[in-house]
């Protein structure tokens, strides 16, 4: 992922969530040195994903796929790809945090072995107040 690639990003992220990232906290993750990557087909963005390494921890941070290309294994891939790229750089376990409602995003990371380990209360905004997000992680 690039600056001139931030606008349709923020764009997909917009279509994706109720409480999207904005594209200022895209270019705050570049300007932070972030690892972020753009999944593509026929030179098209179908999905992202924006990961934090500090020491040997990973800290997933934005995994999204268009909604339209949901479900066809492309966020599989991403995180696979993520996972790769997280031992490269010496990580040996991966976090991250998801709401509580997302179930279908809990099922998602414990087929790929991520388990609840905490929670950060009101870590998220909702709809009329904040929400807590469950943190998971997996070994690497």
């Amino acid at each position: 992922m690039t600056e001139a690639e931030l606008d349709a990003v923020a764009e997909a992220e917009e279509r994706i969530y109720d409480f999207p990232w904005t594209r200022g906290n895209f270019a705050d993750s570049l300007a932070a040195g972030y690892g972020a990557w753009l999944a593509e087909e026929g030179g098209r963005m179908v999905g992202y994903a924006v990961m934090m390494q500090v020491v040997d921890e990973a800290h997933l941070l934005n995994i999204s796929v268009l909604p339209e290309l949901q479900h066809g294994g492309r966020g599989s891939a991403l995180l696979l790809h993520l996972f790769d790229q997280a031992r490269r750089q010496g990580a040996t376990r991966m976090l991250l945090e998801v709401r509580p409602g997302n179930l279908a995003g809990q099922d998602f990371y414990r087929r790929y072995g991520f388990a609840e380990i905490g929670r950060r209360p009101d870590y998220y905004p909702a709809h009329g107040g904040r929400e807590d997000a469950i943190v998971m992680a997996r070994d690497l």
